[in-house]
């Protein structure tokens, strides 16, 4: 049974369980809810609840597993010599995958007959041009090996479905039988419901606690490859980014991690002034109605791609900047050689980073109470005096944390540099050179054809890990301010 019909069924009889135990608690209490422990909505929850969560958890973990197990299982029915010079088995095991998938779609769509693939009675070539019919390409031709393997994959899944759908039911039918004929006025619904909703809860914190740890930690074994074929040394303190995927390559990640903090500062310098006095002004000075106009308005920006703000950086306003400091422009100055600059990404990633600044700093401002308004007006104080000596210093854990996310978001950004900063790694104080970042890097170690098990690839688990460090860093960082102010100013 599809996974897909079987969730349907779940929750098909997890509601019917709902009405059913609200109407059995109902009539056990004579048809008063006063003389029920519980709200009867208690009750059938509790039925819909031990109908739904142990058969969809089942589910998502079988379906999660399955395809893993299976494959290490087929793994063995794939010959040694099958595997072409320069590949891996995760390449073929992924065209075995590819073609029993492609088989069943056939299958059910009348290409092929499910006895001719179950007998090996096809033509190889024949079968390949099918499954490109039925939308499954693949770059080169079947192998005996690779068709048998996935017959026997598609025979594993099969099963493994079939087992997951009566383990399923049977679930489901258990969970339905125990909770209704635990339903009575008497029974303690609530308390049970609030229990298994607080597990609910603690299952996603720790989903997400795991999912942080399972990234580092996944970042942190595959660093420790690299470090065991390229030098710490180099990578820390060498000053030269230069991959060669043949081998000898200098890869330092110093002139990245200039390159990633100039144009962060760049971008910083544009949005925090400009965002912050544009909070300052929506949450002092503004009407109502110019605050309700131009607030929506700036937080639009919040809301383009980064690709377009990209695009705007390569075609329009590092233009705009080589007209003015590059050869033969207004100024007449040879400062900009092109288009592609540390200014032309920076700025307009400082745009891009305005209404994180400023919506998050007027929302904070306005938080800060009336009565320390009040107080400074009653001692004398203008209103500029008080926005500078009280609301922005009580204000200022809400601002620093502000100024956090925007620099987060440009350590991390990447399409705005690719298109704006260009892609040469070096170390350079000059605002019109090109530069590049660490994100960008990553970017392009991971993709192409090269090897994974080489260091020119496993450098960008080196590299990620380094920007975990650093943004783990500077959220300490604010998280001291924040403490240390709000102490002050609570």
């Amino acid at each position: 049974m599809p996974v897909l019909w079987l969730v349907l069924i779940i929750l098909a009889v997890s509601t019917v369980g709902f009405f059913l135990g609200r109407a059995r608690a109902l009539s056990s209490a004579g048809g008063d809810s006063r003389n029920l422990h519980s709200l009867p909505s208690y009750y059938g929850t509790n039925v819909a609840f031990s109908v739904l969560v142990p058969s969809l958890l089942v589910v998502a973990l079988w379906s999660l597993f399955q395809p893993t197990l299976i494959g290490n299982a087929v793994e063995s029915l794939i010959p040694q010599e099958t595997i072409a010079e320069g590949a891996s088995l995760d390449l073929v095991m992924s065209d075995v995958r590819r073609v029993a998938d492609g088989l069943g779609v056939a299958i059910k769509q009348g290409v092929i007959s499910a006895e001719q693939v179950a007998n090996d009675r096809i033509d190889l070539t024949d079968l390949r041009s099918r499954l490109g019919e039925v939308g499954v390409a693949l770059g080169a031709e079947i192998q005996p090996a690779v068709l048998t393997a996935a017959n026997a994959y598609r025979a594993k899944t099969a099963t493994g479905n079939l087992i997951m759908t009566s383990i399923v039911l049977l679930l489901v039918v258990t969970g339905f039988a125990l909770s209704y004929g635990k339903t009575d006025k008497d029974y303690r619904a609530r308390n049970v419901v609030e229990k298994g909703i607080l597990v609910l809860l603690m299952a996603s914190a720790s989903i997400a606690i795991l999912t942080t740890i399972g990234i580092v930690l996944s970042m942190v074994f595959e660093t420790k490859n690299f470090f065991g074929l390229h030098s710490w040394t180099d990578f820390f303190f060498g000053s030269t980014w230069a991959p060669n995927f043949r081998g000898d390559s200098e890869l330092s990640i110093l002139p990245l991690l200039w390159g990633t903090l100039y144009i962060s500062l760049v971008a910083l310098i544009v949005a925090v002034p400009v965002g912050l006095f544009a909070a300052i002004y929506l949450a002092e000075y503004a009407s109502r109605s110019v605050r309700s106009f131009a607030k929506p308005l700036l937080e639009i920006l919040a809301g383009i791609p980064t690709i377009v703000y990209g695009l705007f950086a390569l075609i329009t306003f590092g233009p705009f900047l080589l007209k003015i400091f590059g050869d033969g422009g207004a100024l007449g100055v040879d400062w900009m050689s092109d288009a592609r600059a540390v200014a032309t990404a920076g700025i307009v990633m400082g745009v891009m980073l305005i209404p994180f600044v400023s919506s998050l700093s007027d929302d904070i401002i306005n938080s800060v109470p009336q009565s320390m308004r009040d107080g400074s007006y009653g001692l004398g104080a203008t209103k500029s005096e008080t926005i500078k000596q009280v609301v922005l210093p009580a204000a200022l854990p809400g601002i620093v944390g502000a100024i956090l996310l925007a620099a987060s978001r440009a350590i991390g950004e990447t399409m705005i540099v690719v298109m704006g900063a260009g892609a040469i790694a070096r170390l350079s104080v000059n605002p019109l050179d090109a530069l590049t970042t660490i994100t960008t890097r990553i970017v392009s170690q991971l993709t192409g054809d090269g090897d994974f098990s080489s260091p020119e690839t496993l450098v960008a688990f080196a590299l990620g890990l380094s920007l975990f460090v650093l943004t783990l860093g500077l959220n300490i960082l604010a998280l001291y301010i924040v403490r240390k102010y709000r102490e002050q100013y609570e």
